[in-house]
């Protein structure tokens, strides 16, 4: 294939930018710790010459069994393909060699998905050599590290791991380097009602607002404001607020919203999340309640997709 001048100055243009924005990212990304880096030995990695990085025949490997991500959004997946094909795959996936020559993902299968959807025959990985405990460790920590996964995610992951691994809290602690604290709190998480639980799945509400919730000891109460949050989009420190009411009381006031004048038309703001959805070529979040307070999101699942946005805010 033919690369033009212009091709290549932007493709030089776009390594550049991600590689000043990986450098930026590891300086100032916290995650939930130690990450990867403190699990994988990157002395010990194998490659097949003198760089670090192997190019791994895509028919080789084999998603992991033991992967916490079991459901991958087909049409993010599409958009961090395109994302690949124009910039390719920018991080590599990290691997485990088989005895029998082929090889397992322990961190990356989402590239690896978007990379057999754009046809690549080959990709960039590093290969590890590691028990089947290691792999499924790292994996696990791999995933809970992922800025994209929501709290109970990182609640059922953290569980996974204490029972896998016969883990207390503290030594939890120590494994992924947050306070026992923060993973006590995510735990807490998993008491509450399976219709909420699924609410801070699907990103109805967020973990402020579920800790709020955990104030409350009777599962049905806790429904009832959860609903209530849905209909009336209630600030985390409104259910705080009605929390504390709760134990005084022992009764929730959940009255209604006195509706306002909208300060635009639904359809307005179909209009414009539809349109910025188009440009970023993600699904753009775009929330606004009768008061006129709202605000845009722009999701990404990993680097390439930021990259990518990026790039797009640049041209703008």
């Amino acid at each position: 294939m033919f690369i033009g001048n212009g091709d290549l100055k932007r493709k030089t243009r776009n390594t550049k930018r991600g590689t000043e924005k990986h450098k930026f990212m590891a300086k100032n990304i916290t995650g939930l710790g130690r990450g990867l880096g403190a699990l994988i030995d990157t002395e010990n990695i194998s490659t097949g010459g003198s760089s670090s990085i192997n190019e791994v025949e895509m028919n080789l490997i084999f998603a992991n069994p033991h992967q916490p991500r079991t459901h991958f959004d087909e049409e993010a997946l599409a958009e961090l393909a395109t994302s690949i094909r124009e910039l390719g795959v920018i991080s590599p996936i990290t691997l485990r060699k088989n005895d029998n020559g082929t090889y397992l993902i322990i961190a990356g299968e989402r590239r690896f998905r978007a990379s057999k959807l754009v046809g690549l025959q080959t990709i960039p990985a590093y290969v590890k050599t590691a028990a089947d405990e290691q792999v499924m460790e790292m994996a696990l920590i791999e995933n809970i590290q992922r800025e994209d996964l929501n709290a109970i995610e990182i609640a059922l992951t953290f569980y996974r791991l204490m029972e896998e691994y016969k883990l207390t809290q503290e030594r939890l602690s120590e494994r992924v380097g947050k306070k026992r604290t923060t993973i006590a709190n995510y735990l807490r998480l998993l008491r509450l009602p399976a219709e909420i639980q699924m609410g801070i799945k699907d990103r109805k509400i967020d973990m402020g607002h579920a800790r709020a919730i955990l104030g409350i000891n009777d599962p049905a109460a806790q429904l009832h404001l959860y609903e209530a949050i849905l209909r009336d989009d209630y600030s985390v420190r409104k259910v705080e607020e009605l929390v504390r009411q709760y134990i005084e009381n022992g009764a929730l006031d959940l009255k209604p919203k006195q509706e306002g004048n909208p300060v635009v038309k639904l359809k307005e703001f179909d209009e414009l999340k539809s349109r910025l959805s188009e440009l970023f070529g993600t699904k753009v979040q775009f929330t606004c309640n009768p008061d006129g307070k709202g605000k845009i999101s722009i999701p990404f699942g990993n680097d390439e997709e930021l990259a990518r946005v990026m790039e797009l805010f640049d041209k703008i």
